[in-house]
């Protein structure tokens, strides 16, 4: 199944400690969204949410990657699915033409929380190993982050990059 993702999974390695099946297909571009942290996690902090706009302008870059079936439900857990994200199906724009993939997108949103320096981290990690365009992960990277006050969380999270 194809997933469309523009968040901290865009990262392989964190996608992929997750569901070891995760095979990059194409970067993709989801029209009349916005990307937005403002998610409301169980962590005290913010996450990412493709947000649907009425706008034409709006755009959200991200990763289509291919998972085996069977390891959707060890994702559907780590996204909190019914917890704070739902999924649905979307039409997307990719180098050759067009394709559809589901992804998850927020139902708890915040205004006061800010994402941790190390979920950052993932996104921006997965920006740059993809090639999204540089203006967007500027953008990324400009986003106001804070530290995570569980230390272990925040070197858990990290080791991942460590080789």
């Amino acid at each position: 199944m194809l997933c469309f993702t523009y968040g901290s999974n865009m990262s392989r390695a964190r996608l992929q400690a997750r569901v070891p099946s995760a095979r990059f297909v194409a970067v993709a571009t989801l029209a009349r969204h916005r990307l937005r942290f403002h998610k409301k996690a169980g962590d005290g902090s913010a996450k990412c949410d493709a947000e649907e706009t009425d706008s034409p302008r709006d755009q959200v870059i991200g990763v289509i990657y291919e998972i085996d079936d069977g390891e959707k439900p060890d994702l559907d857990r780590h996204e909190a699915l019914g917890f704070g994200y739902e999924q649905k199906m979307v039409e997307l724009e990719t180098p050759w033409g067009h394709a559809q993939a589901w992804m998850y997108y927020a139902t708890r949103l915040t205004s006061t929380l800010k994402p941790y320096h190390w979920y950052k981290h993932h996104v921006v990690a997965g920006a740059r190993e993809n090639d999204l365009p540089s203006d967007y992960i500027a953008w990324i990277e400009a986003t106001e982050s804070v530290a995570d006050p569980n230390v272990k969380r925040s070197r858990r999270e990290l080791a991942i990059y460590r080789d």
